[in-house]
């Protein structure tokens, strides 16, 4: 099932992952939902089985590049046509059970290749969100219709964050960033 177009509307956020420059984080969206795609893919199944480790509902991770881990199946189709790197397999870098990777800091140094995953419990997070230049490649090439790319929802993310700024005409500033 594609990922909820106005997530940021009808989820609230669950936490968030943060890059550990200090300055970039992308915030992880709802609680997340055990009928996305990951629950019914054997190869997901039976990765998480092999781990030992129960499948859990993780929500979606990001705000303008949001990947919803539910329904991502570590296909690494995104991986293959980002033109900057905007993703990592987090296992790469820190190989912990997906549910605690809210509100852990991550330095972005996992491997960024399609075939790099350690298994298909890892997933496609979107440690430089910040860096995406919104070609939408991921979003189109993605099988399972996991990643949302939404320049526009810079504003829920900078709210989450404490930077969202008003103009001084009482307009909305969309180009204050964190």
């Amino acid at each position: 099932m594609p990922i909820d177009e106005k997530f940021v509307e009808n989820l609230e956020i669950a936490g968030k992952t943060n890059h550990s420059d200090g300055e970039n984080k992308h915030f992880i969206w709802g609680k997340g939902k055990a009928d996305g795609a990951a629950f019914s893919n054997d190869d997901v199944k039976a990765a998480y089985e092999a781990r030992g480790e129960e499948q859990v509902p993780l929500g979606i991770h990001g705000t303008t590049v949001a990947v919803d881990w539910d329904d991502c199946t570590a296909q690494g189709s995104c991986m293959s046509v980002c033109p900057v790197q905007t993703f990592q397999w987090y296992r790469t870098e820190k190989d912990i059970p997906a549910s605690s990777c809210l509100d852990e800091t991550f330095d972005g140094t996992g491997l960024t290749e399609q075939d790099e995953r350690l298994d298909y419990t890892d997933k496609s997070q979107p440690i430089r969100e910040h860096d995406c230049t919104q070609c939408m490649a991921c979003q189109e090439a993605c099988p399972e219709k996991a990643i949302l790319i939404e320049p526009s929802y810079i504003e829920y993310h900078e709210k989450a964050n404490g930077t969202y700024v008003l103009m001084e005409s009482g307009s909305e500033n969309p180009h204050a960033h964190d």
